[in-house]
């Protein structure tokens, strides 16, 4: 197993070096230059020019591209050309909101999908199987910027329970963080919700099939002790795989909700870099969040020795 988690760890240098490369190169590419933001639309060009070579952009591209690897091995991401701070520190300062939000939307999306799933399985081509589906389609269809606007204006605006946007931050105290993020965690987390609750029901019903279950039925199990003790566990495989695959969604789908709900996360960080052609800004937010998916897929592939001893890795 240490064997297998180094070299795991090993294989995320060469992606982390592709993706770092491929957002260097896009974002160089794309039209804009931050040196025309700051100087202004009055500036001239020879003012452009002047702040180009300070902010180090009028060098080759490869040029910069090897300096900015070089700031990487020494673990520095470079520093904001707008925010005139580091930007990992400009990351911290926002991380917070982020990793909260869409941790609370994956346990929302959990505790309603997998429950779901499992019941629609159980009583597979039932009514109850027919509704808990429909919802589930209604659920992937809705987008969750509109499935956030929708709790807005239900939950915020008719009913006053929850406030219409902004943060609390943990320093203002647990109670008042958690109720600014139910309605971003609902909208995000309630839409994955209903891609797991279909992926636990058809590992579920895969499984229910297998001769082990029918031979368990056979000897007279109860068909809880078949469903939860014995069923489940072997369909949690495909059902993990899809909570981490949304897991890393969820990040990239707060960047929209964190719009509108106006939390000042990683979401509303990298829009404002992108507006500004805040180049070190964008490329270390990309940079961390690839780290992150590729931390979830490492932690997928070991929690399935949890579900299935049979599994071992070299």
């Amino acid at each position: 197993m240490k064997t297998y988690v180094a070299r795991r760890f090993l294989a995320l240098i060469p992606v982390a070096l592709v993706v770092a490369t491929v957002a260097f190169v896009l974002i160089h590419l794309a039209p804009g230059d931050p040196a025309s933001v700051i100087a202004g639309p009055d500036a001239t060009q020879e003012d452009v020019r002047k702040i180009s070579r300070q902010l180090g952009l009028d060098a080759p591209l490869p040029v910069q591209l090897l300096q900015w690897y070089g700031r990487l091995l020494q673990g520095d991401l470079g520093r904001s050309i707008f925010l005139r701070k580091p930007v990992t520190e400009a990351i911290l300062d926002r991380v917070e909101p982020t990793l909260l939000l869409t941790t609370s939307a994956i346990v929302i999306a959990v505790l309603i999908g997998v429950p779901a799933g499992v019941l629609a399985a159980r009583y597979h081509n039932s009514a109850t199987d027919q509704a808990l589906m429909a919802a589930a389609l209604v659920g992937i269809s809705v987008p969750n910027f509109l499935a956030g606007l929708l709790l807005v204006l239900c939950f915020s605006v008719w009913l006053g329970w929850f406030p219409v946007a902004g943060y609390s931050p943990l320093e203002d105290g647990w109670p008042a963080t958690l109720r600014s993020l139910v309605l971003p965690a609902l909208a995000l987390g309630v839409v994955q919700s209903a891609l797991i609750a279909r992926i636990a029901r058809s590992s579920m019903l895969d499984v229910l099939r297998e001769q082990f279950i029918i031979a368990g039925r056979a000897k007279g199990l109860g068909e809880r002790a078949v469903i939860y003790k014995h069923a489940l566990k072997n369909a949690m495989i495909p059902t993990v795989t899809i909570i981490g695959i949304s897991f890393a969604v969820l990040i990239s789908g707060a960047v929209v909700i964190e719009t509108v709900f106006n939390i000042p996360g990683l979401g509303r960080l990298i829009i404002s870099a992108v507006l500004r052609r805040d180049y070190p800004v964008i490329q270390g937010v990309v940079l961390c969040v690839a780290g992150v998916y590729m931390l979830i897929n490492l932690a997928v592939d070991l929690s399935y020795v949890i579900f299935d001893p049979r599994v071992r890795y070299q």
